[in-house]
């Protein structure tokens, strides 16, 4: 049994067909065939169904598919361990919230090509609740959220943090002036539905701050703009929106006790860990920066 037998076996299943597999692997489908029967002559059993149109496995292929999973990730690991890093030719999967994707997401890309120069990053911006689910079922290798998911299966690494503050249309409160958080409880609240909004949602617990009105949204940039339009008042990023503060857009409220700020953190399944991604979360670390809106 050879490991492109096994991997022969992976991307047919995986991508549905033995074409499929043929183009991801840059051979021929003739190739793949002949591989995958020479696993089905060793075991003695079908792998494939094949009176279906697309690549089905038979529970002898399934068994195996678990097993052809975990040798190619060794050979994978070995090879991160051993190489160069302009020799590591692989597809890595990072999840990225919002924030992440409007800051510096495309620094982080453009320094990894330089580093990597064979790797093929694919980004994945989602809701950081979604990003989750998705690295435990290992769909993505990597994620950058805030830190508000203890779990024991996941490993995490501090990248940076985020301060916030409230914020409303200019003069819809009325005169400039100090509030007291609790202040803002008959005003329309609106809230994040992802990371910030969990974590700042457990710190209004323990605060006692219980808005009459909370409207909720899973994007920073929706929020942003019915601030602006005067629907309500919201925990917005601080830096990132200095321009649209300083452009009269928005004001920036001054409240007791101000928002405790947002850590966000690498984080990647523990039994997945690689120098790779011990690498990449190394320049992640070094150009983190929320400062600034699509910042290169």
């Amino acid at each position: 049994m050879t490991l492109k037998q096994l991997e022969a076996l992976y991307w047919a299943a995986t991508l549905g067909g033995f074409q499929h597999a043929a183009n991801k692997l840059h051979t021929t489908q003739s190739t793949i065939s002949q591989r995958i029967s020479e696993l089905e002559d060793l075991l003695g059993a079908p792998l494939f169904d094949r009176s279906t149109r697309n690549a089905k496995l038979t529970d002898k292929g399934a068994q195996l598919l678990t097993t052809a999973q975990r040798m190619l990730e060794l050979r994978d690991h070995a090879i991160e361990q051993l190489s160069l890093p302009n020799v590591i030719e692989r597809t890595y999967r990072i999840g990225v919230t919002e924030l992440t994707a409007m800051t510096w997401l495309p620094r982080l890309i453009e320094l990894l090509k330089a580093h990597y120069p064979k790797l093929t990053v694919e980004p994945h911006v989602d809701m950081s609740t979604n990003l989750k689910e998705r690295l435990l079922a290992e769909e993505i290798d990597l994620m950058v959220a805030p830190d508000a998911y203890p779990d024991l299966q996941l490993s995490t690494h501090l990248v940076g943090s985020v301060q916030n503050a409230w914020m409303c249309k200019p003069g819809i409160l009325g005169e400039k002036r100090a509030f007291r958080i609790h202040e803002l409880a008959d005003k329309k609240v609106l809230t994040n539905r992802s990371g910030p909004g969990l974590i700042y949602h457990r710190w209004f617990r323990e605060i006692g701050f219980v808005p009459d009105t909370l409207l909720a949204s899973n994007s920073i940039v929706a929020l942003v703009a019915l601030v602006v339009s005067g629907v309500g008042v919201s925990y917005l990023p601080l830096n990132s929106l200095t321009p649209l503060v300083k452009a009269g857009r928005l004001e920036v409220l001054s409240v007791d006790p101000p928002l405790p700020p947002i850590d966000y953190v690498a984080v990647y399944k523990t039994s997945r860990a690689s120098a790779l991604t011990s690498s990449i979360i190394i320049i992640a670390q070094e150009c983190c920066d929320f400062d600034h809106v699509l910042k290169v």
